[in-house]
């Protein structure tokens, strides 16, 4: 073993210099080499350092710190303002490949904005960097999952067809020269549940492994080319699957042609040790996951590793090769790039760009499903008076959703009706939290001053709320997503106070719970403190220990009280809201006064953030640490909209969600139902668009939306059967693939190349679509495969599918090409083949027998075994 006993003294930046020039006159060497020649000349300490995440500066070789932690889910995340898109799962709902290149090329031109912001051989804190750890490409295979909303859904093909283009958006078209490197994530087989996540063990069936949980990876490096993989914190068949050769080296690298660098899931070596008891300690979980091809640490676990070398249990070849591969990445992207590097002219006004806003809008538009419209209640009448109810009217986190940017204007529905259809046409009233237990925002009708909606913030640049404020206006709520950046335009401090003052109303009398939410950010020394005062007395007093704040307040009439909140921003906090819990008869009340003034009321109902995601601290009805126990609609949104329905009102019901919730009750009862999911920035402008008909909905179900809980295999079972469209055999609620539009497809001349195909031959499949309706329209376009003779098939199987517009009263034949992947099996042993057999394919606006389409049936003759 050899170590630099002396390393060289250099000046910070004599070195850089140096090593520049260095640099520059190997520019012709490819990455790899390079890379090789610098790690060659670190000492084995500074080679452990570079193999974690928050990789140090290494001065004497003009090496800046770097932290590969970057996200990108849907928008360039956590690092000030960005462009932010609808959630993932809404990104699916559009079943467009194009527009999902089109977000991931935004994501990374604002990444890499950022990143020259900083500037070329710089320190790169974490979320600065060009390595973006998206997209999260896990099977959603059961909606209980409180990340589903971060994946594109149930099926394998739409999913790894989306996330080919997603990447391919992300990189740019120049291998040589990404834009930034994508990592699709969790490899492998990891979709909850998100308790005993950290040291849970998949057992899966080889077939599901190879038929369900593989190919949207494999079709991610192989077609995608992603430069970067995630491994996942679960292990399969008892072996952490960060530490799995066969799958991270033989199967990844050898059998798929990956030539990135594998990182692991935050601080999943460490899990090894402490949850998966795997090894005795981390020098040994760490020695075995870099030796089965784990490249880099999220975490410090790979700190060890210098002791690994050193009892033998890992060779120092081994450390360089990941080395390499990771320091070739960094070559690749430019990190000590001059001024003529491919990306050097991307500055900060590409950030959030007015081009970047209308992609935003054009997504959220097409990510909306239209479910129901009886009685084309839909598209709304101009000049109808509405009254928008609902706990997801107003609320910023119901845009955003989890691992997002920061938007700098965003429109809530609430917004974007009251900007479509006229203010004076617009009476607002909340009506319910989204479960019971859980705050929601206090809505400005409970909140005034001076005579208007809301409160008055008074903003100052400092934290003591000394001198005149920096800045005073009225905020209708305090609803608010601060991270990495300051309300106050132009101060030259990110630390702030800031004060807020007027009367809080309550509706009615009863138990009232009040909360102050601050989004803490997760690894910092201290935290935002919050004072909260009714009557001039203190109700919340919190020094920033503390994420939920609340206090428990009796009213016995509805007078009004004085409010102020004090906010010290003296930290890297998130935000702040002022939340409630309000008696649910008052509310109701409000809710029946606000409809009788309407002629149609808007109900926007469903899910948060808040209740779904990753590793939450909940714990109420339906909701267990960010799943959910129940899929049906909290009963305190049923009683919402059994109320609204009394009133006889065309009831319109709005879902915005990250995941299928069970609508029963809406289903047989309201008038329309649109799903918004999480919609991004513009999500309230798009709603409004498609509540008025200025827009056709035409996106369809990426996930199956059962009718009850009791429809799903236990949750902690990764086996198939009765999972998804492809495998479930009862009644879904709403079928995957499913969506309506306010014109009318009509699918015409099916046609095949074949009848009678060779196994290994291509197969061209056909039909006329015609928009016979009278509006312009998006046609979802999708074909299905079924064998007729393998009852160990899937029941149907999505093999293509094309976004294509129509106008009204025109037709045009759509074509798909099919290869033997798409004519493919999988059998019990996880073999993948083209078998002789009896086959159908159906082209249709969704699955056979939920939609109108047409089908036509073949023959394969003899088989095609397949690479896996």
């Amino acid at each position: 073993m050899k170590t630099r006993a002396t390393p060289l003294r250099l000046a910070p930046l004599f070195g850089l210099l140096l090593f520049t020039m260095s640099a520059a006159c190997a520019q012709d060497a490819a990455p790899e080499a390079k890379a090789a020649a610098l790690v060659a000349k670190m000492s084995l300490s500074e080679k452990i350092g570079q193999l974690q995440s928050g990789a140090p500066a290494i001065p004497h070789l003009g090496i800046a710190a770097y932290d590969w932690w970057s996200e990108g889910l849907h928008g360039n995340a956590r690092n000030g303002y960005a462009t932010v898109f609808p959630q993932a799962i809404g990104l699916a709902a559009s079943w467009d490949t194009s527009l999902l290149q089109d977000v991931g090329t935004t994501v990374s031109t604002e990444a890499r904005a950022k990143f020259n912001a900083s500037g070329s051989g710089h320190d790169h804190v974490r979320y600065q960097g060009l390595t973006i750890w998206s997209p999260n490409i896990n099977i959603f295979r059961d909606p209980r999952w409180g990340r589903g909303q971060e994946t594109y859904g149930e099926d394998p093909y739409l999913t790894g067809q989306l996330a080919v283009h997603f990447i391919r958006g992300i990189q740019g078209d120049d291998p040589d020269h990404p834009r930034a490197i994508a990592t699709p994530k969790h490899f492998v087989v990891h979709s909850g549940p998100e308790a005993g996540r950290h040291g849970f063990d998949v057992d899966v069936s080889p077939h599901d492994l190879a038929d369900t949980y593989l190919p949207a990876f494999r079709a991610a490096v192989t077609q995608g080319h992603a430069g970067s993989v995630m491994c996942a914190y679960n292990a399969l068949h008892g072996t952490p699957v960060c530490a799995r050769g066969d799958l991270l080296t033989t199967l990844l690298r050898q059998d798929w042609g990956f030539k990135g660098y594998v990182v692991s899931d935050c601080d999943a070596i460490d899990d090894m040790t402490k949850f998966h008891y795997f090894k005795p300690d981390n020098a040994q979980s760490s020695a075995a996951s870099i030796r089965a091809g784990t490249d880099l640490d999220c975490g410090t676990a790979y700190a060890d590793l210098l002791s690994a070398v050193q009892k033998g249990y890992v060779t120092p070849s081994i450390i360089d090769a990941s080395l390499t591969r990771l320091f070739a990445a960094r070559y690749r992207l430019g990190e000590w790039g001059d001024g003529s590097y491919p990306y050097a002219g991307i500055g900060m006004d590409q950030v959030d760009s007015a081009a970047h806003q209308r992609l935003a809008l054009q997504a959220a538009l097409e990510s909306i499903v239209l479910l129901k419209n009886e009685h084309n209640t839909l598209p709304l009448h101009p000049g109808t008076r509405i009254a928008v109810i609902g706990p997801n009217a107003d609320t910023l986190e119901t845009l955003e959703a989890n691992y997002h940017g920061t938007a700098r204007a965003p429109v809530t529905p609430l917004e974007g009706l009251r900007e479509r259809f006229g203010a004076d046409h617009i009476d607002y009233a909340q009506g319910a939290p989204v479960a019971d237990g859980v705050p929601i925002p206090i809505p400005e009708t409970a909140l005034r001053t001076a005579g208007a909606a809301g409160l008055k913030g008074e903003y100052f640049d400092n934290t003591d709320f000394s001198g005149t404020p920096r800045l005073t206006r009225t905020d209708r709520r305090i609803d608010f997503d601060w991270d990495h950046v300051t309300p106050i335009d132009g101060a030259k401090t990110r630390q702030y106070a800031v004060r807020w003052t007027g009367q809080w109303l309550p509706p009615g009398p009863g138990d009232y719970t009040l909360a102050i939410h601050v989004d803490r950010c997760f690894d910092c020394k201290g935290h935002d403190p919050v004072r909260l005062f009714i009557d001039d007395k203190p109700v919340i007093v919190d020094d920033g220990d503390d994420m939920h704040m609340q206090a428990h307040l009796h009213i016995d009439d509805d007078r009004p009280h004085t409010l102020r909140l004090d906010y010290v921003h003296s930290g890297e906090d998130q935000g702040v809201r002022l939340q409630w819990l309000a008696p649910a008869q008052a509310q109701l009340v409000h809710v029946t006064t606000t409809i009788r003034r309407a002629d149609a009321v808007v109900a926007f109902v469903g899910l948060s953030p808040d209740v779904e995601g990753e590793e939450l601290k909940i714990e109420v009805p339906g909701f267990d640490g960010g799943d959910r126990t129940d899929i049906a609609l909290p009963s305190a949104q049923r009683a919402l909209l059994e109320a609204a329905a009394a009133s006889g009102k065309p009831l319109v019901v709005v879902l915005m969600s990250g995941s299928a919730v069970a609508m029963n009750w809406a289903k047989a009862h309201a008038d329309a139902i649109i799903a918004a999911w999480y919609p991004g920035q513009a999500g309230g402008e798009a709603v409004a668009k498609v509540l008025a008909g200025d827009y056709n909905p035409a996106g369809r179900l990426p996930v199956t939306f059962y009718a009850s809980t009791r429809d799903l295999p236990p949750y902690v079972s990764y086996a198939m059967k009765g999972r998804t469209y492809r495998y479930f055999t009862g009644t879904p609620l709403y079928p995957f693939g499913y969506g309506l539009s306010y014109t009318h497809f009509d699918y015409t001349d099916p046609t095949l190349s074949t009848s009678e195909l060779a196994a290994g031959n291509p197969l061209t499949v056909s039909a006329v679509v015609r928009n016979d309706g009278d509006r312009d329209g998006d046609e979802v376009v999708q074909l299905y495969l079924q064998s007729l003779d393998d009852p160990h098939a899937p029941r149907r199987a999505l093999v293509g599918f094309q976004r294509v517009h129509l106008v009204a009263k025109t037709s045009r034949t759509v074509r798909f090409e099919l290869d033997s992947r798409q004519l493919s099996d999988v059998d019990a042993a996880g073999l993948r083949a083209v078998e002789a057999g009896h086959y159908r394919v159906y082209i249709g606006g969704g699955q056979p027998d939920y939609s109108e389409g047409v089908s036509e049936e073949f023959r394969i003759n003899g088989s095609e075994a397949l690479p896996r």
